[in-house]
């Protein structure tokens, strides 16, 4: 999750990091697939929707909030996050090197991950509420967007933004800022979108909470080859295209084409180059999308075309805009605490 010492010692256990991730993804599937099956223990919890029928509300909260609904949820989200930074700081602190097998730390970050998870299934069935009540769902929504946008900056150098290319500038300092203290930043946005959703059953919900626990388990693995796994992290990736898909066809009509080919398109333009296929396969692949594209609106959507520009576009714009925060935020820090560079 950072960048320190790759030459500093470390205490490895005899756990291969990739069998570890492995098992991590299957205990995600089987922790969604308990989700679903205990759904049915949630009916008589009376929720907002079923009272007021408000259109413009997350729907998953009480109808009546309680004391004990308010904090369980703030309590079990700040327990969460409190352990996570402690766990990262630690690692940092160690200057530990990169691994194939998992360390001491990797262990702690794994069972604590299963332990939050597990206390957040319980306080859901208790309580039924997460952190909705109090704050909005753009929020949550946009943490995860930052943490996607924040990837692209940090694997600027090594895949480039514009079709293999590199950008320069501030826009590069930003991503070696970024690759430095990412971790605490990632750890926030997951943890905190964790805890703003109860642990329910919908498509949509359920997708989402497994795509999270493969970011916790992305998290847990700092310091180990796998975690640096090209395939493996594009795959994270990638998943917000389904994610983001199955949620647009659910709640906004004819928005899951501007999703699909949208993000779609950022894989291409963007994230494709990290994979390290010849200059032709690359082409050849773009060019499908393209066709492909333009082929099924041109026959089922043709006046919702310019739509998907709105992500391309947007990615383009706010990509910049997060670099300049960054640098800015590095700039100011190094300025309290009385240094000349750029660099935390």
């Amino acid at each position: 999750m950072t960048d320190m010492n790759l030459n500093a010692p470390a205490a490895v256990t005899g756990v291969s990091a990739n069998r570890a991730l492995t098992i991590t993804i299957l205990t995600s599937a089987v922790v969604s697939l308990l989700i679903w099956l205990a759904n049915d223990a949630l009916g008589p919890f009376t929720l907002i929707t079923q009272v007021s029928g408000g259109p413009r509300i997350y729907p998953w909260q009480l109808a009546a909030a309680n004391n004990w609904s308010h904090l369980t949820a703030w309590a079990g989200y700040i327990a969460h996050q409190l352990v996570s930074w402690a766990l990262i700081y630690k690692a940092q602190r160690a200057q530990l090197s990169y691994t194939t097998n998992l360390q001491p730390i990797n262990i702690a970050a794994l069972l604590s991950t299963l332990g939050f998870v597990s206390l957040h299934f319980l306080q859901t069935h208790l309580y039924y509420d997460g952190l909705a009540q109090d704050v909005p769902e753009w929020t949550a929504m946009a943490s995860v967007i930052v943490l996607l946008l924040v990837v692209i900056l940090i694997e600027n150098k090594r895949r480039g933004i514009t079709f293999g290319r590199s950008w320069g500038g501030f826009v590069s300092e930003a991503g070696d800022i970024a690759r430095r203290y990412h971790g605490y930043y990632f750890s926030w946005a997951t943890i905190y979108t964790f805890w703003y959703h109860p642990m329910v059953f919908t498509p949509g919900h359920l997708v989402g909470f497994f795509y999270m626990f493969l970011l916790f388990s992305q998290g847990a693995l700092m310091y180990t080859r796998a975690h640096r796994n090209r395939w493996w992290t594009l795959t994270l990736e990638l998943l917000v295209i389904a994610h983001g898909v199955l949620i647009a066809a659910m709640h906004v009509g004819g928005g899951w084409q501007m999703f699909a080919f949208g993000l779609a398109g950022i894989f291409f333009v963007t994230q494709i180059y990290g994979l390290g296929m010849s200059r032709a396969a690359t082409g050849i692949a773009l060019a499908s999308y393209v066709v492909g594209t333009i082929l099924f609106y041109q026959y089922r959507d043709w006046e919702n075309f310019p739509r998907i520009f709105l992500i391309l576009g947007g990615y383009y714009v706010i990509v910049p805009i997060l670099a300049g925060l960054i640098v800015c935020a590095a700039r100011i820090a190094s300025q309290l605490r009385g240094n000349t560079g750029t660099t935390l």
